[in-house]
């Protein structure tokens, strides 16, 4: 457990051109789990999340097989798996990392493994928890991975399969998992951090304000904002009905179209960073111009959603400094647990507060069913408690 942990898989560009070269070699006969592997994830390369998610846990996989029970894939029976299932819910210390940091780093001109990587990332600060859904997730990567091996003819039986009682493997609780978001404090001052940054550097900071608004008032998945295969976001996704009501266009989760409705304050924010781009206020049906553009060549927009964190973070980090110096312990340190995708739950629980009706909030967040907004409803413990406080079993005649 003393040996370095270091990752197995790089990018999916640079998988590519390594399976071709082994190819080429020699070498893909040599080293046969690794290269069915990249060839696995090279299956998937038409989604950047749906790689970037089983890379994850083949990942975790890998180096569990080689570090922890010292065998080989092909070795692995359904003992093997149900241990591996129990380490994930219970990582060792050391395999945690309190931020997600890149596989790879360059030292001089070479690629190398960066060694403040770690498999599981635990930004809360307390015990780390592999949620339910987190399980189910691992469960039906392995199943898949394990089954592309057996259309290899490299295996005959799928440990996984073998496995009866997944259920001992999941928890049972009353409630529905916490929805993440940042409190109304801290929501304001990370709004009020990011105007001043646009202030202090527009060409570098205009750019991160209207991410975070965006964000935070049409509900968006970080995804949404970046350049992949399903999807361009563009300014001309921002339209005008017939009736005078500006909508935004795009495609999310499951390749799925939705119109979210855009509110005032949302336009003003698209006109400050439009006029800030030297584009007229508002975009026409024909504006091919990328949403979030480089910085060095505006024709291209940005493609990588670990871009957009870097972007979101350094707002947060001078959040954190301002709360901290107007000593809001409290929020600061939420703050320091808080990633993107708290703000895409801010603005939905937000909204319900405040009144507007859940369908339409539902339908902007793009949300499937009306049970998935309502794990919005926030109904916290301390509300709870302390409508129990005075509650009385006698019977009053």
């Amino acid at each position: 457990m003393n040996e370095q942990i270091t990752p197995f898989f790089n990018s999916i560009e640079i998988q590519e051109a390594e399976l071709k070269l082994a190819k080429q070699s020699g070498a893909y006969a040599q080293n046969l789990e690794y290269f069915f592997a990249i060839e696995f994830l090279l299956s998937y390369k038409g989604s950047k999340d749906t790689v970037a998610s089983y890379r994850r846990e083949l990942e975790k996989l890998f180096l569990w097989t080689r570090m922890v029970a010292k065998r080989t894939i092909k070795s692995l029976g359904r003992a093997e798996i149900e241990e591996f299932i129990d380490f994930c819910k219970k990582p060792p210390a050391s395999w945690i990392g309190q931020k997600v940091a890149n596989r790879f780093t360059i030292a001089g001109e070479k690629l190398v493994p960066n060694p403040k990587w770690r498999p599981f990332v635990n930004k809360m600060g307390s015990i780390y928890k592999l949620s339910d859904s987190g399980v189910k997730a691992l469960f039906g990567i392995l199943n898949s991975y394990f089954g592309f091996l057996i259309q290899q003819e490299y295996l005959i039986v799928n440990p996984v399969t073998l496995i009866r009682q997944k259920k001992r493997f999941l928890r049972t609780t009353q409630e529905l998992p916490r929805i993440r978001r940042i409190s109304n404090t801290a929501k304001n001052y990370l709004i009020a951090e990011a105007e001043k940054m646009a202030q202090e550097n527009p060409r570098a900071h205009e750019r991160t304000l209207f991410i975070i608004k965006a964000l935070l008032s049409m509900y968006l998945r970080i995804s949404e904002l970046t350049e992949n295969e399903r999807w361009v976001p563009k300014m001309k996704d921002f339209y005008k009905d017939s009736d005078g009501r500006w909508w935004y266009y795009t495609i999310g989760k499951g390749n799925k179209e939705g119109e979210i409705s855009v509110s005032d304050e949302m336009l003003k924010a698209l006109e400050r960073y439009r006029i800030h781009l030297k584009l007229p206020p508002l975009p026409s049906i024909d504006d091919e111009m990328p949403l979030i553009p480089k910085h060095k060549n505006r024709t291209t927009g940005i493609t990588s959603t670990r871009q957009i964190r870097v972007i979101v973070q350094k707002c947060y980090d001078r959040t954190i400094e301002s709360l901290l110096k107007d000593e809001k312990i409290e929020e600061a340190n939420e703050m320091r647990h808080a990633t993107v995708h708290w703000l895409r739950h801010t603005g939905i629980s937000e909204d319900i507060k405040s009144g507007r009706p859940r369908e339409h909030v539902r339908d902007d967040a793009r949300h499937s069913s009306s049970v998935i907004t309502d794990r919005y409803v926030d109904i916290s413990k301390a509300d709870r408690h302390r409508s129990a406080k005075n509650r009385n079993i006698l019977m009053v005649s």
